[in-house]
């Protein structure tokens, strides 16, 4: 075998068994929540952003300040109020002056969206405008100010949580936004022995050192590996296909006709391959299957489906309509 495969080999495993470290060091704070972390997880190493959504005391910053604090990055957090500005979040211009020469001039002072990792913390309790200045941020990874643009900081990860939208004082994401989150997380509540463990643990003393596991370069590395892990033509092509069924004028079940207004666009297909891909990688595979699509599928679909009234009066959310979906569509290799 040639020496410098053994060497390359040697080194994916090393960068892959710090993703099992990262789980451990989350695992001292966060009980249970094991698909959330997961589907995190899956996000981080596919280069894109997060929105998490339960309702208020279910561990989401708990569990964004976590991962924080196990990688060696800078983490700022943004808390989203009704009076929050944008300005407040990618920054302003204030004048200063040159001692030697006494003119004055402007500089930019950098907001705390200039950070690695960003936990915008209740994304909906703020207004659209200011939801807006996370957008190109988001997606083009620079914000420009002025007709001056500024770079991000790489690895950029942006992890959102908000309240169910039932909930007062709330402005729902427009869907546009929605669109640039790769993943949408739901957290649910936690078993009746998890929710023992978390009493348990979180009224005493014993307070849990988080060891930074993995730095930035790691993390940018495993980014571009993610990227090289084989998927088949016949699983892309699956992926296009249900894709394509979300969409009311190109789909051939009547359900998605009854039920949908707007259905996936391209970036879904997109969403699903890649995070097929960190899956896979999380799992020390470098071939994309079935089943990583399949789990992958649900948070990737649910804020890319939009549903219509009559869907919405008769109880039918965007999460059934993928769910169904999937169980439906048959992968048939050619």
């Amino acid at each position: 075998m040639d020496d410098n495969l053994v060497v390359a080999e040697k080194e994916i495993k090393a960068l892959t068994h710090k993703i099992e470290l990262l789980k451990k060091e989350i695992g001292k704070v966060i009980v249970g929540q094991e698909e959330t972390v997961e589907q995190l997880l899956i996000v981080f190493l596919a280069g894109g952003h997060a929105l998490l959504e339960g309702v208020p005391g279910l561990a989401k910053t708990l569990l964004i300040r976590t991962l924080a604090r196990a990688v060696d990055l800078n983490f700022n957090r943004i808390q989203f109020t009704p009076d929050l500005m944008p300005s407040d979040i990618i920054g302003t211009e204030i004048m200063e002056e040159d001692q030697s020469t006494g003119k004055k001039f402007f500089k930019f002072n950098k907001g705390p969206i200039f950070s690695n990792i960003i936990l915008a913390d209740e994304i909906n309790r703020t207004p659209p405008k200011t939801q807006a200045a996370l957008l190109e941020a988001m997606q083009e990874f620079e914000v420009t100010y002025s007709g001056i643009t500024y770079k991000m900081d790489r690895p950029f990860f942006i992890l959102a949580t908000q309240n169910p939208i039932e909930q007062s004082g709330t402005f729902p994401l427009p869907e546009a936004q929605q669109d640039r989150f790769l993943f949408y997380i739901k957290i649910g509540y936690p078993t009746e022995i998890e929710e023992a463990e978390i009493l348990k643990n979180t009224t005493g003393s014993k307070v849990d050192e988080i060891e930074k596991v993995i730095s930035g370069d790691e993390i940018l590395q495993l980014q571009k590996l993610v990227r090289q892990v084989y998927i088949s033509d016949d699983l892309i092509a699956y992926v296009n296909q249900i894709v394509r069924a979300t969409r009311p004028n190109t789909s051939n079940n009547s359900f998605v006709k009854e039920w949908v207004s707007w259905g996936a666009g391209p970036r879904a297909g997109q969403a699903m391959i890649l995070t097929a891909k960190a899956r896979a990688l999380q799992a020390g595979r470098f071939a994309v299957n079935l089943d990583d699509l399949k789990r992958v599928a649900l948070p990737v679909l649910r804020h890319r489906i939009l549903v219509n009234f009559r869907a919405e009066a008769e109880g039918i959310t965007s999460d059934v309509v993928a769910i169904k979906l999937i169980e439906h569509l048959q992968f048939s290799p050619k």
